[in-house]
């Protein structure tokens, strides 16, 4: 929005990212964007630690099946998804690249043969997209990397599953009213 993240009015939206008690008060997702939005322009922090304090935080979190979730034993694929893409820029330490490893398997095992994915019970475009951005994070071609093409069906297909051409839009679930998320 053409602000200066640390002086958006009279507050400094980097500094409540500097500690993890504060950006995992919510859970698992709070770490994720924390490291995502920290990693987006390099900030720096009253707290030299905390992007790993962050990547510590993650693993820790990371399931049997090696995935991530809210809550649960189970992977589910937007959390995991959005764990890859807070991992990716910390591959050169081996607990992290054997972490993403596991989390694309994990994905890739999610995935549904018309090459969707389906959170809560429900198949929708933005767990396709949040894969996909996983995957283009990660280097993988979404669209043509036989981890994420099922049935002939890849990962982008699916995404276009939800795609009302008329509208120039994208629902939620299939056959839904286009839809603003």
């Amino acid at each position: 929005i053409g602000k200066e993240s640390t002086q958006v009015g009279d507050w400094n939206i980097v500094e409540p990212l500097s500690s993890i008690d504060n950006v995992a008060r919510q859970g698992i997702n709070g770490p994720i964007y924390a490291l995502l939005a920290l990693d987006t322009f390099d900030y720096e922090t009253s707290n030299a630690e905390i992007r790993q304090e962050c990547v510590s935080f993650i693993l820790e979190k990371q399931l049997a099946d090696g995935g991530w979730a809210l809550f649960g034993t189970a992977g589910d694929p937007d959390i995991t998804s959005m764990a890859l893409q807070a991992l990716a820029n910390y591959q050169d330490q081996d607990t992290v690249k054997a972490a993403v490893e596991s989390g694309i398997e994990c994905l890739s095992g999610m995935q549904k043969e018309d090459g969707g994915y389906a959170s809560w019970g429900t198949v929708n475009a933005e767990s396709c997209a949040q894969a996909i951005i996983a995957c283009t994070t990660l280097g993988i071609d979404p669209n043509t990397d036989p981890r994420f093409v099922k049935d002939g069906n890849s990962l982008v297909d699916a995404l276009l599953n939800f795609y009302i051409e008329n509208e120039n839009a994208f629902s939620h679930v299939a056959g839904g009213g286009k839809n603003g998320m």
